[in-house]
């Protein structure tokens, strides 16, 4: 195990231990409630920032992630959302998060994914999280509601978090060029002004703009807009990626959402790419897990965490390729 890993760890276990890392998670959510609320649901800020895709519980992989890029305030974060959910410590991962979000919250933007939803958090793990380990993080985490449970009983539980989840931004803008949201585009899309007046919080069941935006994917071959094989939101193609740019006038997409082998993935002729930074999902995955870098002249670079060792290379576009470029 290299020394940089070993060190990781040790980060790990402290926070996982520590006292008031705890006792202040019910502060943070709170705290963070209201700066997302005055922050709006499209954060518009410049470079340099990294981008960071789904991380799902993988709480030593996130300690990774800034090891690599450095820790807030050292260097600026947007993540894409999906910080819950599948992997073993979701809630180091998103009480860490919201830790660095109340501290800076001009340098640590959040968006918010479908795993940022009460139904999903229902089915995919981070309810089961906070019943199995409430002991542990013995403290008022969430406002009461009821919620139907998985084996049919109703149990009354602290979900504060997901009042927090209702209110967190859906799109960010960088340099006013680069977008960023955790699903994809939507043929509802017409003007970044519609980004600035999405509705918080919003009907699940609507054939909405918001939905689509935390759901839709990517769709190879595909052309215009089709039905998503998920049940929710659209498959887009190419043509429509295109079309977007050119009316929102912007030079590139940036979304999470699908795991990618190589950790980030172009689609379009880079006008959008995908970006996961949850190395060897699941444990079963072999993908590895990438951060978008982009400068404060939107210069573009990718650092990609291999599993295998740990190692980190970055790939570059070119030499100072900025987003426009990359599309010429």
């Amino acid at each position: 195990m290299s020394a940089a890993v070993s060190d990781n760890d040790v980060m790990m276990d402290e926070a996982k231990r520590n006292e008031s890392f705890e006792k202040r998670s019910d502060d943070s959510n709170n705290i963070c409630k209201k700066i997302f609320e005055a922050q709006g649901r499209l954060v518009e800020i410049d470079g340099p920032v990294r981008i960071c895709g789904d991380l799902h519980g993988q709480f030593p992989d996130l300690i990774r992630l800034f090891a690599q890029g450095g820790f807030p305030p050292d260097s600026n974060y947007m993540f894409l959302g999906d910080y819950v959910d599948r992997g073993a410590y979701s809630l180091e991962v998103i009480l860490l998060c919201l830790s660095f979000k109340a501290r800076y919250p001009n340098n640590f933007m959040m968006l918010r994914g479908n795993h940022e939803l009460a139904h999903i958090n229902d089915k995919y793990g981070f309810r089961e999280e906070i019943f199995t380990r409430k002991g542990e993080f013995a403290i008022p985490i969430y406002e009461e509601f009821t919620v139907r449970g998985t084996f049919g009983q109703t149990d009354r539980c602290t979900l504060g978090f997901q009042k927090m989840f209702d209110v967190m931004p859906l799109v960010g803008l960088i340099g006013g060029r680069i977008l960023c949201m955790h699903g994809g585009i939507s043929k509802q899309l017409k003007s970044l002004d519609d980004l600035r007046k999405l509705r918080s919080p919003f009907n699940l069941e609507d054939d909405c703009l918001e939905n689509d935006i935390l759901w839709s994917d990517p769709g190879k071959g595909s052309t215009g807009w089709q039905p998503n094989p998920r049940g929710a939101s659209v498959v887009f193609g190419e043509d429509a990626v295109i079309e977007c740019c050119k009316m929102l006038d912007i030079d590139l997409i940036v979304r999470g959402h699908q795991c990618v082998q190589d950790g980030y993935e172009f689609f379009a002729g880079k006008k959008l790419v995908t970006v996961f930074s949850a190395p060897h999902y699941l444990g079963t995955f072999t993908n590895n897990a990438a951060m978008c870098k982009v400068s404060a002249g939107l210069q573009v670079s990718f650092e990609v965490l291999i599993p295998e060792d740990l190692k980190v290379e970055e790939r570059k576009m070119g030499p100072e390729s900025t987003a426009a470029e990359m599309t010429q």
